[in-house]
């Protein structure tokens, strides 16, 4: 019978001990530092480092680079080049010159970065082998089997928390900034606090950069590369880093850490912890989520990624073809037969407004016509489906309930439209902006057309070019909204035009011209 016995499990360490004697090391037959007190750092999973003052140091170093790195006990490290004339060797060596507590035996020692040297000198010192054990536990457990589970960062952020107090991380706030790509907010800000149901979800701006709360807090430090934050905020240390601490000592912390949340496109996300025990966190406690932290960083690396694919597929493609893609219609050919009015927008005098204007006053024009037009469409249960030129083509589905919805959505959203922007034209500015709209109604292919390498969402069929061409038409003649025969019966104000031929059109299309209540000013 095999009996196994249980693994011991150790918690992070870390422990710093003085050497004795004379240590040396060297590159090849260069002389880098020569000490008698020197000590080496012992800290789980990595290799013993031996560090010497900065005055024992052989050779010349430069002033500190950019680099900078983040150890939650051990501080922010600094680097330094190491000039031998003959070859320079960037960032070789480290500082901690504000070491925290936990290692304040090496506060302001060299550390070299083990490709800097080829031999270390030890004399009679015998450095042991580290004691890597086995960290495991509740929050390990379930990184490891539960957390897959999670379907959104708020509940996988809950989770987190509720197993980092499991695993006995005596923690009252958790957060984490995760930047995003989206082309009106920068990012999430998930908080978890302790005794609240609810995480709070913010959603910052662009503007965030430029705001003070932001600029003074340990999360731009952090976002920016400066390396970590980690303050104790009991009375033996008044002096506050940032702003924000005297806010969460007043609330009972007494320790904080913001350590970077890497992700794997080389962004730099922030992960915060606040502590409520009276002595702090420990090394222990700490040590874990250091090491769990790139595994954490993943899943919200997948959460933003999904994210980001939702979004920037609704803002180039739309909110319901962005579903239909990301739902895995990616093929070409994936697509459904649909009954939907189709609406095509032109701007008017789109080239004389961009003579007039100027390419740069232009394209703001442009992207207020196009910011009306899409949120009238949106207003009425349509989508916008892309941007052709200075056009805007836009579906409204029929639902199987009731065809007649889509065809007065349409003719809605194309008054709506021509009457906004006479409004906007009332104002007197030189910003001149008119449209032609035509609308029709029909069955159309909706999905995925293209090559094998390019393909484009949109919907094919005779609504959509009769669409189009009625624009056309009703910017010859004089007409802002001209709609075919299948649109009138959802109109109450409609003109007759009779049987039109339509360019590339085979048949002569029934159209009509709809009125509006800006009609006087539009004309006048």
């Amino acid at each position: 019978m095999n009996v196994h016995a249980a693994p011991k499990i150790n918690g992070y360490g870390i422990s710093v001990e003085s050497l004795n004697g004379r240590i040396a090391i060297y590159r090849n037959d260069v002389l880098l530092a020569e000490s008698t007190d020197a000590k080496v750092m012992y800290e789980t999973r990595l290799p013993p480092t031996i560090y010497v003052p900065r005055a024992d140091v052989c050779v010349d170093l430069s002033e500190e680079t950019d680099l900078q790195t983040f150890c939650p006990f051990k501080g922010t490290a600094t680097y330094h080049d190491i000039n031998l004339g003959s070859e320079n060797l960037a960032n070789s060596v480290w500082a901690y010159e504000e070491a925290l507590p936990e290692s304040a035996a090496i506060q302001g020692c060299i550390g070299f970065v083990p490709g800097a040297y080829t031999k270390i000198d030890l004399g009679e010192n015998r450095l042991r082998e580290p004691e890597d054990g086995n960290i495991s536990g509740p929050l390990i457990d379930w990184l490891m089997r539960g957390a897959s589970t999670a379907a959104t960062p708020e509940s996988f952020t809950k989770a987190l928390a509720e197993k980092m107090l499991e695993h006995g991380i005596a923690i009252q706030r958790l957060s984490i900034l995760a930047w995003s790509l989206h082309p009106l907010i920068a990012g999430k800000h998930y908080i978890w606090e302790k005794d609240e149901e609810e995480i709070l979800t913010r959603a910052p701006t662009y503007e965030i950069y430029d705001h003070p709360a932001f600029i003074n807090s340990p999360l731009r430090h952090v976002s920016n590369g400066l390396g970590g934050v980690r303050q104790r905020l009991n009375d033996e240390n008044p002096h506050n880093s940032f702003p924000i601490m005297e806010d969460l000592r007043a609330k009972g912390a007494t320790d904080y850490v913001a350590m970077p949340l890497p992700f794997s496109d080389g962004r730099t996300n922030v992960l915060t912890l606040t502590c409520d025990h009276p002595n702090g966190f420990t090394t222990e406690n700490l040590g874990l989520v250091f090491e769990c932290s790139s595994v954490i960083a993943r899943f919200y690396e997948v959460f933003m990624q999904r994210e980001n694919a939702q979004v920037l597929l609704e803002t180039y493609v739309g909110k319901r073809t962005g579903a239909r893609v990301l739902g895995g219609e990616i093929r070409r050919g994936d697509g459904d037969e649909i009954d939907a009015a189709i609406m095509f927008c032109d701007l008017r005098n789109s080239t004389s407004l961009e003579e007039k204007l100027g390419r740069g006053e232009y394209i703001n024009l442009l992207n207020e016509f196009f910011e009306t037009v899409s949120g009238i469409v949106h207003d009425n249960n349509g989508e916008v489906l892309k941007f052709i030129g200075d056009a805007v083509l836009a579906v409204f589905p029929a639902t199987d309930e009731d065809a007649s919805t889509a065809r007065t959505n349409a003719q809605r959203s194309a008054i709506k439209i021509v009457e906004t922007l006479a409004e906007l034209r009332k104002e007197g500015t030189d910003r001149h902006c008119d449209c032609s709209i035509g609308v029709a109604y029909g069955r159309v292919t909706y999905g995925n057309v293209g090559s094998r390498e390019r393909l484009d969402f949109t919907v094919i069929g005779q609504a959509a070019n009769i669409a189009a061409r009625l624009g056309e038409f009703g910017k010859s003649q004089g007409h802002r909204i001209v709609v075919s025969e299948d649109i009138e019966p959802a109109c109450s104000n409609a003109v007759p035009l009779g049987d039109v031929n339509l360019h590339n059109v085979s048949r002569p299309v029934r159209s009509y011209a709809l009125r509006t209540a800006a009609d006087e000013i539009l004309n006048g």
